[in-house]
C-alpha cells in the first residue's frame, strides 16, 4: 500500500508539473505587436526614444502580445539590452536589407520592414513605425486576414501600421522581387508595399468578429487606426467619425514627430547665449556711426545709404538667424520661446549700434508674438477659420510694419545727419584753434 502511495504522488507530481509547464507555454502569445531600429540616420537617437516611447504606451495599455524589436546588427548593445530588461521586449536582431532603389538615403534601410513577415512564431503581427501614439489597445486587429492597412492617402495604404500574417513563402517571395528591382515608386517600403497589395483599395473595410475568430484574406483598415496628427492641427481635436480613434500617427515633416529634447543642451546654451547679449547692450552703449564719421575724407553720401542699408539688413537678420538656430525637433511652446528670446537680443544689437528707436525696431518681434497668438485661439470651429482669422491678422498689422520701417529709416538718416553735423562742428572748432 505503501508503494502504491508513493507511486501516486509521483503521477500527480508528473501531472501538477506537465500543468504548469502548458500554462508556461500558454503564457506565450500567440500574435505580436512589432517595430524597427536601423543605425545610419542623423536622428538614430531620437528614433531609440521613441521606440521607448512606443514600447511603453503599449505596456501601459496590457496589450496580448509580445512586443517585438526587429533590430539591426549594428544597433548599440547598450540600447538592446535597454529594450529587453527595462520596456520588456523580445529583440529580433538581423542584417540590413539591401535596397537596390537607394531613392534617398533616408529611406535606404526602410525595406528591413519586410523582415516582419519572418516572425512565423506568430499568428498575426501588428507592424508599428516609431511615429504612433496608442490611445487604446488595438488588439482586435488581430482578427484581420493575411494583410490589412490604413488609406490616410485616398491611394495609398500607410504602411506606418499594418497587419499581416508571418509566412515564410511571401518574405521569401519579396526577397525576389528586391533582387529583380521590381518597381518601386518611392524606393522605401512604402512604394514597395503598395506594389505588393496593389488591390487593397478594392478590398472589404475590417470589422472584428464578436466572436474572437481571425479572418482570412485582405482587408482596408478603419482611418480610426492612424489618425494624421494634421487631423488635429485642423480640427483642433480628436474626432475621426470612421474608426474606434486608436492610434494617431506623425507622418511628414521631422518637427511634427511626437519627440523632442534631445537637442536640449543647444536650446539652454542659446538661451544662455542671448541673455548674455541682453545684458551687454543694456550695460553698453556701442555706436557704429560715430565710428565711421571719423575720417576726413569719406563720401557722406554713400556713407548715409550704406548705413541705412546695414542697419536694415541687420535687423532682417535679427529675425531669421534665431529662427534658423533653433532645432527643429524641440518642443513648440520652448522653441518659440528661444525663438523670440533670440530675435529680441539681437535686436538690441542693432538698435544700440545703429541709435535706432527701441518700438519700431521691435514692431515685427510684437507682430509675431500677436500671430501666435490668433493661431494659438482656441475658439475655431475649424482649421479653415483659422487660417482666414491669420490672414485678416496679417492685413491689418501689415500697416503697422510698413510704418515702423519707414520710422526706422527716418531715424537712422537723421542720426546720421546728426552726427556728421556734429562731427563737421568739432573739425571747424579744432581749426579754429
Amino acid at each position: 500500500m505503501a508503494w502504491w502511495n508513493w507511486k501516486s504522488l509521483v503521477f500527480w507530481l508528473l501531472m501538477i508539473g506537465a500543468e504548469l509547464k502548458g500554462v508556461g507555454a500558454a503564457a506565450g502569445h500567440r500574435n505580436a505587436y512589432a517595430t524597427m531600429m536601423y543605425m545610419g540616420t542623423p536622428r538614430d537617437y531620437e528614433f531609440y526614444v521613441a521606440i521607448r516611447v512606443l514600447l511603453r504606451s503599449l505596456s501601459k495599455l496590457q496589450v496580448d502580445a509580445d512586443i517585438v524589436v526587429i533590430a539591426s546588427l549594428d544597433v548599440p548593445t547598450r540600447w538592446i539590452h535597454t529594450l529587453e530588461e527595462e520596456d520588456d521586449a523580445k529583440v529580433v536582431r538581423v542584417e540590413n536589407l539591401n535596397n537596390p532603389y537607394m531613392s534617398d538615403n533616408r529611406f535606404k534601410l526602410t525595406l528591413n520592414k519586410l523582415y516582419a513577415w519572418s516572425l512565423v512564431d506568430y499568428e498575426r503581427v501588428i507592424m508599428l513605425d516609431a511615429d504612433n501614439l496608442f490611445l487604446q489597445s488595438t488588439d482586435e486587429l488581430f482578427q484581420c486576414g493575411q494583410f490589412c492597412a490604413v488609406f490616410i492617402n485616398p491611394c495609398i495604404f500607410h504602411t506606418g501600421l499594418f497587419v499581416l500574417q508571418p509566412s515564410s513563402k511571401v518574405f521569401n517571395n519579396m526577397l525576389h522581387d528586391i533582387d529583380s528591382r521590381r518597381d518601386n515608386p518611392d524606393g522605401a517600403d512604402q512604394g514597395f508595399i503598395g506594389g505588393y497589395f496593389p488591390d487593397l483599395l478594392d478590398q472589404p473595410m475590417f470589422h472584428p468578429p464578436p466572436d474572437g475568430t481571425k479572418l482570412d484574406g485582405t482587408f482596408r483598415l478603419p482611418l480610426g487606426y492612424q489618425m494624421d496628427a494634421s487631423y488635429y492641427y485642423l480640427r483642433l481635436r480628436w474626432n475621426v467619425p470612421c474608426g474606434p480613434n486608436s492610434v494617431i500617427t506623425f507622418p511628414g515633416a521631422s518637427w511634427l514627430k511626437p519627440w523632442y529634447g534631445s537637442e536640449m543642451p543647444s536650446v539652454l546654451i542659446q538661451i544662455i547665449l542671448y541673455l548674455g547679449i541682453i545684458a551687454i547692450t543694456r550695460l553698453a552703449h556701442p555706436s557704429l556711426t560715430n565710428i565711421c564719421y571719423r575720417g576726413e575724407d569719406m563720401n557722406i553720401t554713400i556713407i548715409q545709404t550704406s548705413l541705412k542699408a546695414i542697419a536694415i539688413l541687420s535687423i532682417i537678420i535679427s529675425y531669421m538667424l534665431p529662427f534658423i538656430l533653433v532645432p527643429h525637433t524641440i518642443h513648440p511652446i520652448l522653441g518659440w520661446i528661444t525663438y523670440l528670446l533670440g530675435s529680441f537680443a539681437l535686436s538690441c544689437i542693432a538698435t544700440n549700434v545703429f541709435h535706432l528707436p527701441m518700438l519700431p525696431v521691435m514692431t515685427p518681434l510684437l507682430a509675431i508674438i500677436g500671430v501666435l497668438i490668433v493661431m494659438a485661439c482656441p475658439w475655431y470651429t475649424d482649421g479653415v477659420v483659422r487660417a482666414l482669422s491669420v490672414f485678416a491678422y496679417a492685413f491689418c498689422a501689415s500697416p503697422v510694419l510698413w510704418t515702423a520701417m519707414g520710422k526706422i529709416v527716418n531715424n537712422s538718416a537723421a542720426v546720421n545727419k546728426s552726427i556728421l553735423v556734429n562731427n563737421l562742428e568739432v573739425k571747424v572748432e579744432f581749426k579754429g584753434k
